[in-house]
């Protein structure tokens, strides 16, 4: 059921993660904001392409109340076709080195599948979350070098890669697969030394319709595991095409599908429009409160 009290009675959650010796307090949900480099994103692609642009949008999610900034230079919309290592670090490097340079209080995480951006960037920027969206199935090496580099990890689930993964997604159960899935993965990135992981059923990657409301309604599953749950719904099919609107007309249902997510157990909500998921957050906070009175 999507609004449930009970498992919260019987799994004491970790409610913090830590980066560069600071911890990120998740005991109330907190927002992390998207900042894509690259230029084919499904929503925003190519509107951030200048130092100019990046400084002004991250500034913009700052003041909007933002707790992390997640920067990607590589598109894994459905179909997107990828770029070369090189080509990620030449967007990646100068982003990540002028939001930290001109921001240096705000966390950051870097949308990336491979060790060696993951390597280079925080040799040169400093720490930063690694956020996965293949759960280490891309880079044989992604979990030790998560293990040494001692940072927090969002393990995402996904079927299939980019190109095909929306072609016939199928699951016996999709709970219990995506949980057996994190089972086993959870404890290899443990034995790899991840102190802090986080966890992201991934909406939309190898999903169809009824497959992400399925998991948008049972949500609440995953606090088994005792790990932050990260949800990413903003803007994406699952929402528009629903409705029957351009991803640009889709910030209503967005913000839906997040408070929803929130009731279910969310920890990070992660979205494009920092100001309204962060309204979201207060008023569930409040209801929380209230309850709990």
């Amino acid at each position: 059921m999507l609004i449930t009290s009970s498992a919260s009675k019987f799994f004491k959650r970790k409610h913090s993660v830590s980066l560069n010796g600071q911890l990120i307090d998740l005991t109330n949900p907190v927002v992390m904001g998207i900042l894509n480099v690259s230029s084919d994103s499904f929503f925003d692609g190519g509107k951030y392409n200048t130092e100019e642009a990046i400084l002004k949008r991250a500034e913009e999610m700052i003041q909007e109340g933002v707790s992390i900034i997640d920067v990607g230079a590589v598109s894994t919309r459905p179909g997107s076709s990828g770029i070369s290592t090189k080509e990620e670090l030449t967007r990646l490097l100068p982003a990540v080195t002028a939001i930290r340079k001109h921001f240096p209080e705000v966390p950051l995480s870097i949308d990336t599948y491979r060790s060696w951006v993951a390597l280079r960037v925080i040799d040169e920027c400093g720490e930063c979350i690694i956020n996965d969206v293949t759960g280490g199935d891309f880079d044989d090496h992604m979990f030790d070098t998560v293990g040494k580099l001692g940072v927090p990890y969002i393990l995402m689930h996904a079927q299939g890669t980019p190109q095909n993964m929306q072609e016939d997604p199928q699951y016996d159960d999709i709970i219990k697969d995506i949980s057996r899935l994190f089972s086993e993965k959870v404890r290899k990135l443990t034995k790899a030394g991840v102190k802090d992981v986080i966890l992201d059923p991934g909406f939309g990657f190898g999903k169809n319709m009824e497959h992400n409301y399925d998991l948008l309604n049972r949500l609440d599953s995953f606090k088994v595991f005792q790990l932050p749950v990260l949800v990413g719904v903003s803007r994406k099919s699952m929402i528009h095409k629903l409705l029957e609107v351009d991803a640009a007309d889709s910030l209503t249902g967005t913000t839906t599908v997040n408070t929803l997510a929130l009731l279910g157990g969310a920890d990070i909500l992660r979205v494009h429009d920092v100001k309204d998921a962060v309204e979201s957050v207060r008023i569930f906070t409040k209801l929380k409160e209230v309850a709990n009175l």
